[in-house]
């Protein structure tokens, strides 16, 4: 079954990474927990993977801003960012490509944690809690990758149960609304967090669309380099112990030959299947070299 999982998020879209990343560090994260709890240990580290509202707290644990965003410890909490990622992430597909579905839930999280601490930092009301106050969950992101698509198309219909047919603008105007009453309430960091990453998700479709810039640009280059270091793999260097003869090194050719033609044919009917997008970055990669 791991294998299973392994290879479904290897051959997966980017969107379904993102959902494997979410739910898989929920559970890692909720046995350990149970774990220490069983055991009478602290789970105070915890906090360690959340964004502290105190800018003290996040100098010292600066990784936070990213593993926040991928981490859930309630069940309801992380079932409806799953859900709103999967929904929002498939329509925001219509509109951009994969790569910039993965850099805005990055820039959509860090500029939510930004505006979480900013907020919490700025406002006196939040002076007696905000050494004890965090941030956590993929919220931020989503709303990034909702508000998009509202800015490309705002008038266009979508449907929703129970409720029908409405404006992509009508249903952004509503979030914002809620969110910006929820900033006095018990939530009032993920509603400061929900803002800034609606603001990020509206920045970003708005200067696509006025000068065909993606800001996202600088995300996906980084994202590009650690990916690289990953799949960079140390050549060996082999000496053979004596010369080929024609006949040997003639068989020898004519099979790197059938195998370089067979996993060309491989890869080309991926592509038919499923795109070009989803290929995996070594299957780009060996393309790419053979191509050359």
């Amino acid at each position: 079954m791991f294998q299973e999982l392994k290879q479904s998020f290897k051959d997966g879209s980017y969107l379904t990474r993102l959902l494997y990343i979410n739910v898989g560090v929920f559970v890692v994260v909720n046995l350990l927990i149970a774990i220490f709890t069983l055991t009478n240990v602290s789970t105070y580290w915890v906090s360690y993977l959340e964004v502290p509202a105190s800018f003290h707290t996040f100098v010292v644990q600066p990784w936070c801003i990213i593993t926040y965003m991928f981490l859930h410890t309630g069940f309801i909490h992380l079932l409806f960012n799953v859900l709103a990622l999967y929904w929002f992430g498939k329509f925001f597909l219509t509109y951009y490509n994969q790569k910039q579905l993965t850099s805005l839930y990055f820039l959509g999280g860090l500029t939510g944690a930004l505006v979480y601490m900013v907020g919490y930092n700025v406002f006196p009301y939040f002076k007696p809690v905000i050494d004890n106050s965090y941030l956590l969950g993929a919220s931020a992101s989503v709303m990034a990758i909702l508000f998009a698509p509202v800015v490309t198309e705002p008038d266009r219909e979508i449907h929703l149960t129970f409720i029908g047919n409405i404006k992509l603008k009508y249903l952004g105007l509503i979030f914002l609304l809620i969110d910006l009453l929820g900033v006095g309430a018990t939530n009032a960091g993920g509603s400061m967090a929900h803002l800034g990453g609606a603001v990020a998700g509206c920045l970003f479709a708005l200067i696509i669309k006025k000068n065909g810039v993606d800001i996202c640009t600088p995300i996906n280059k980084i994202i590009g380099f650690f990916a690289n270091m990953r799949l960079h793999k140390p050549k060996m260097k082999v000496k053979s112990k004596r010369e080929f003869t024609d006949a040997e090194w003639n068989e020898y050719n004519h099979k790197k030959k059938q195998d370089r033609n067979a996993r060309v044919d491989e890869i080309l009917e991926k592509i038919k299947k499923s795109g070009y997008e989803n290929l995996t970055p070594e299957e780009k990669k060996e393309l790419f070299e053979i191509s050359k």
